[in-house]
């Protein structure tokens, strides 16, 4: 796991993290202390951001390695309690152009939403290339090929979040978290989640505690009758097991609206997808379950092939 993140995620985006997730790879003492943890509670994005939010080093192997073998009791407990919420919001502009292209206005429902960043994609600004739309808010970069960018932002006028474990864009501790989860050289990442927050905590979204199968129906049935209804989610259904992952598309697939996703291409799968562009991990983005682009990870490009 730690090898497969080190070569397919890091490499080429976060030099740091690709060196120390191949050092944690073949290291048998951290090794052996995540076998003590349950197997989701493992993943490298989870471990590199509670020894960072403890003040650990993220950025030598070495000193990785003496600070979380010396601090391993409180990594734990982190580990244990805690989720990776890379909540992203550079993702709203992979679904800008699906969003604009929708009946206005819209109920956007962000499931696993974490702070609910990405549920403001009318309150941000894109670029893409030479072509910029939106001002006031932070500027969210994205290098788009194999279609025209998008003309206009989205009407919205409704917006939620389900998360099981929700964040409170206005609590300095939780913003601290993902802050965290950020990766090491990314400044301009951490720069864009306090600019996005700041938006957010100025007029908070409506942020449900709940399962994404069992409380989907609920929250979407509060969304008002005259928007229409968007159900969407980024990096979201790699935590699910895959039976609910299948029960949650049959219900979203039921739901009066439409469905965007932004997931590995082996976690929702499809038939028939051109090859992507290069060897790292990219994702998908469908509506409604046609697939219509690869998208990078973060949301800094998008390669369209509808």
């Amino acid at each position: 796991m730690y090898a497969e993140f080190a070569l397919r995620e890091a490499h080429g985006v976060s030099p740091m993290y690709e060196w120390l997730t191949l050092a944690i790879s073949d290291d048998e003492q951290i090794l052996a202390l995540l076998d003590t943890v349950p197997a989701p509670k493992r993943q490298p994005n989870l471990l590199l951001g509670v020894v960072g939010l403890l003040g650990g080093p993220v950025d030598d192997p070495a000193a990785f390695h003496d600070f979380a073998v010396a601090n391993w009791p409180a990594i734990e407990s982190e580990l244990r309690t805690r989720a990776t919420h890379t909540n992203e919001a550079g993702r709203c502009a992979l679904l800008l152009p699906v969003l604009a292209s929708l009946p206005q206005p819209l109920a956007l429902l962000e499931v696993g939403a974490a702070a609910g960043l990405g549920l403001y994609p009318d309150r941000y600004s894109y670029r893409y290339g030479d072509h910029e739309i939106g001002s006031g808010g932070p500027v969210l970069d994205c290098a788009l090929t194999g279609t025209a960018p998008p003309t206009r932002l989205p009407e919205v006028g409704w917006r939620a979040g389900l998360d099981l474990n929700p964040l409170d864009v206005t609590d300095p501790a939780d913003v601290a978290w993902l802050e965290a989860l950020i990766w090491p050289e990314h400044d301009h990442r951490r720069d864009r989640l306090r600019a996005t927050a700041t938006i957010a905590a100025a007029d908070p979204p409506t942020m449900i505690r709940g399962d994404l199968v069992d409380d989907l129906l609920d929250l979407a049935a509060r969304a008002p009758a005259d928007a229409t209804l968007v159900v969407f989610h980024t990096s979201v259904l790699y935590q699910v097991p895959a039976a609910r992952r299948v029960a949650f598309a049959a219900l979203v697939r039921g739901l009066p609206g439409h469905w965007i996703s932004v997931e590995a291409p082996d976690v929702l799968t499809f038939e028939k997808l051109p090859p992507p562009p290069g060897q790292a991990l990219h994702n998908v983005l469908p509506l409604d379950g046609t697939p219509l682009a690869w998208t990078g990870g973060h949301g800094q490009a998008m390669t369209w092939f509808a």
